[in-house]
């Protein structure tokens, strides 16, 4: 986002009504200087969700060997992400081959934390023992994540 852009939460019906009078505001009032871009989109990925990812990440790099190496945490998170998204290996251009990851700045909430979840996933196949910050970071991401899918049930309702 960049400077002077606006970002405006709508988290349910309640709030919906008010915000969206507030943004009908803001656009009128713009389109005396040009034209308005609005773009709608979902909530990007928290500090908290990466922050975790990264604590997570760093577990399983001191934890697991794969395939007899010891990797750093940004090749696991190249692994964690091809795995989420089905991507390829292709050949390197001096030889061998690249796991071909995805970038998780611009993530979607939802879809970062299917990426914490297949990381959960994994530890538990790979026997990974969770350090005690991550261990109180699970707590409050399982909340979190049962809060977020109680909101989805409501909706369906």
């Amino acid at each position: 986002m960049s400077k002077g852009d606006l970002q405006i939460l709508i988290e349910n019906e309640t709030v919906k009504r008010d915000r969206m009078m507030h943004v009908w505001k803001l656009v009128n009032k713009g389109l005396t200087a040009g034209p308005v871009l609005l773009t709608l989109g979902r909530e990007k990925r928290t500090l908290d969700q990466n922050a975790k990812m990264w604590a997570m990440l760093a577990d399983v790099s001191f934890q697991v060997d794969w395939y007899g190496e010891k990797l750093c945490t940004e090749s696991w998170k190249n692994i964690f992400t091809a795995s989420l998204f089905k991507q390829k290996t292709v050949p390197g251009i001096d030889g061998g081959f690249v796991v071909l990851g995805k970038p998780t700045r611009n993530m979607k909430k939802r879809t970062f934390a299917e990426l914490i979840e297949l990381m959960y996933a994994f530890g538990a196949e790979h026997g990974v023992h969770w350090s005690e910050r991550n261990v109180t970071m699970i707590q409050e991401y399982l909340q979190w994540l049962n809060d977020e899918r109680a909101k989805e049930g409501d909706k369906a309702a």
